[in-house]
């Protein structure tokens, strides 16, 4: 192919005060929640970007030691400790591929000269479909392009398969006395609406299955923390949105919890198996509440203000969680039984400066209302150079949560938009699924009303305004300057979906199983669908500078597909593009690389702007 390499990274980008800035919220050491052992809860694990690159760590909090557990070329940020927590469970995959498996090592650290074992021996290489570590029992899923497995192993017997299926599955949860797994699996070809199937470990055998119909997913979440207990809490969609369900699974009986709440909710089971743990999120910011399972009684939980993410509840009732909000970084912080509410770490070094708060829109869209949040920097008034920054996915949301990449955009001087489109999560199941058998052009609808608004409102130039965007929301960039290059002045995606019919032969399974979900069919079934969808059918309409940023062992978005679009726009001869491949997968986990994406993308923008 012909390769137009990105311009060298700039220096700087801003004056000395604003380069600091921007770089320092990057760099700020940031940390995971710590999740603990069920049975030691001194033990803990937790990732850090502590060394420059995003690896795992354990925290003794008994003797308040803190220790480095991996140290590879592209980071690690999947690990797990069984309820003991004598050991440390990591994945380990082979440059940021996510194929790979479980290695296990002691908690206080290796001996010399000596490496991490397999954590399962026997089980096959493969991408994660789920785990769940018991005392005696281990259920660990993997996904290969023949399918999924599910593994049993109990104690230091072989593990072996008790589930098989070319139809994408996973490990959903183990009951407490360890009698019981709860499967997810799309065996009616489905996978974006998933059945639960409960499993019995000693031999394999199924116990109960549940299962919506059409449309209308199950998600297994957890079982009562209580021995003995069968309750299974689900996820569920019969009324139009996610909700909860707890099913007892040996009785067969079913209690919908339905709470007075817009938007969704999800949840866990507290220690005491009586009460839930409840996120609600509605309009992009998310708070904590506790559901009394026998009075019924909601209520919401004092927590710091912002928008809350990873969560849990520690044996003696504290709630442990994380913090943030556009403008104030993460914290992670601890509210105990009295309503004392503290920060529980610091990490090592200076805090991330802070940044500019978001903005609600709301604008009457083709398929109803579409929510977007924006960002302005301080002192900019009238039309202004802007970023449409567009998320992931498709089923995620931009929410009010600290975000350094939109906050090096404010620093640049560009008004940021982040649109919840149809697809995203958090407004309902109709609006979620509204993407099916048409992905790509009906997200843009929603992008370009939206674009059409912050126009009229005088708030972005038309004609200074990019399109930007990561994995789905790189495919979406690509896909806009093809089929909307009037409103464009560049497009910058991020690993993105480039060539569609390539990237459903080289892409991960699982992603095969969610495109046959979303497409209502393969390729072969469904070919003018695929075709309208892929961003290399109007590679002839592009009009504007493109840039492309792409991982070399990318299994999601993977790199021949992305080939195969900058060949297209090379034989046009007329656009200019660049491109910036990394030697790593779907994204980097190493603060200096992402360092350099971020000033690509902004020095790329502004040279086109220029």
């Amino acid at each position: 192919m012909t390769t137009h390499p990105a311009a060298p990274v700039p220096d700087r980008l801003f004056d000395d005060e604003r380069e600091q800035r921007w770089r320092a919220r990057f760099t700020a050491t940031r940390m995971s929640r710590p999740g603990w052992a069920r049975d030691a809860p001194d033990r803990c694990v937790y990732s850090s970007n502590l060394s420059g690159t995003t690896e795992v760590y354990t925290w003794d909090r008994a003797t308040d030691i803190h220790r480095q557990v991996t140290d590879r070329r592209s980071g690690t940020h999947s690990a797990a400790l069984p309820p003991d927590g004598e050991r440390v469970w990591w994945f380990a995959d082979t440059d940021g591929d996510e194929f790979g498996h479980w290695v296990a090592e002691p908690f206080g650290g290796l001996p010399d000269g000596s490496t991490p074992e397999p954590a399962v021996p026997g089980v096959e290489d493969g991408y994660p479909a789920g785990l769940e570590i018991g005392r005696t029992v281990t259920a660990v899923g993997t996904s290969t392009d023949t399918g999924t497995r599910i593994w049993l192993r109990t104690g230091d017997e072989p593990a072996s398969v008790v589930y098989s299926h070319a139809e994408d599955a996973g490990v959903g949860a183990l009951s407490d006395d360890e009698t019981l797994l709860a499967i997810s699996h799309s065996e009616h070809g489905d996978s974006r609406h998933p059945a639960v199937r409960v499993l019995r470990v000693a031999d394999g055998a199924t116990v109960a299955e549940l299962h919506d119909g059409k449309g209308r997913g199950l998600g297994p979440i957890a079982f009562a923390p209580i021995p003995g207990d069968g309750r299974l809490l689900l996820l569920h969609e019969r009324h139009g949105r996610e909700e909860l369900l707890v099913w007892d699974v040996p009785t067969g009986t079913e209690q919908e919890i339905r709470l007075d709440l817009p938007g969704e909710v999800m949840a866990d089971f507290e220690p005491d198996g009586r009460r839930l743990l409840v996120w609600h999120t509605h309009a992009a910011r998310t708070r904590l509440y506790r559901y009394d399972l026998d009075g019924g009684e909601l209520t919401e939980l004092p927590v710091a203000p912002g928008c809350v993410g990873s969560a849990e509840v520690r044996p003696d009732g504290t709630v442990e969680y994380t913090c943030s909000s556009a403008a104030e970084p993460s914290t992670i912080r601890a509210l105990h039984p009295d309503g004392a509410d503290r920060v529980l770490l610091t990490p090592p070094g200076d805090r991330a400066p802070t940044s500019v708060p978001v903005a609600d829109l709301w604008v009457d869209g083709p398929g109803g209302k579409v929510h977007a949040l924006v960002a302005r920097p301080s002192g900019v008034n009238g039309p202004s150079r802007a970023v449409f920054s567009l998320h992931g996915g498709p089923h995620a949301a931009d929410e009010d949560r600290f975000g350094a990449m939109r906050a090096a955009w404010v620093e640049a001087g560009f008004v940021v938009v982040e649109v919840n489109y149809r697809g995203s999560t958090g407004y309902g199941s109709a609006w979620r699924d509204a993407i099916e058998g048409r992905p790509g052009t009906t997200e843009l609808e929603d992008v370009a009303t939206v674009f059409d608004a912050c126009v009229a409102d005088g708030l972005v130039d038309p004609a200074r305004a990019v399109v930007e965007g990561w994995s789905w929301g790189g495919y979406l960039a690509l896909l806009a300057v093809g089929t909307q290059p009037q409103r464009w002045a560049a497009g910058l995606a991020g690993v993105p979906v480039a060539d569609y019919l390539t990237a459903y032969a080289d892409e991960m399974e699982q992603l095969r199983s969610f495109d046959r979900a979303l497409f209502g069919g393969s390729p072969q079934e469904k070919p003018e669908t695929y075709r309208v969808a892929s961003p290399l059918t109007y590679v002839d309409a592009v009009r504007v500078p493109v840039l492309v940023l792409a991982g070399e062992n990318d299994p999601r978005c993977p790199i021949r597909q992305v080939d195969n679009y900058l060949d297209a726009l090379a034989a046009r001869g007329s656009v200019h593009y660049e491109v910036a491949r990394f030697d790593a997968g779907h994204g980097s986990l190493v603060v200096e690389q992402t360092l350099q994406h971020i000033a690509t993308e902004i020095d790329f923008a502004r040279r086109a702007l220029a």
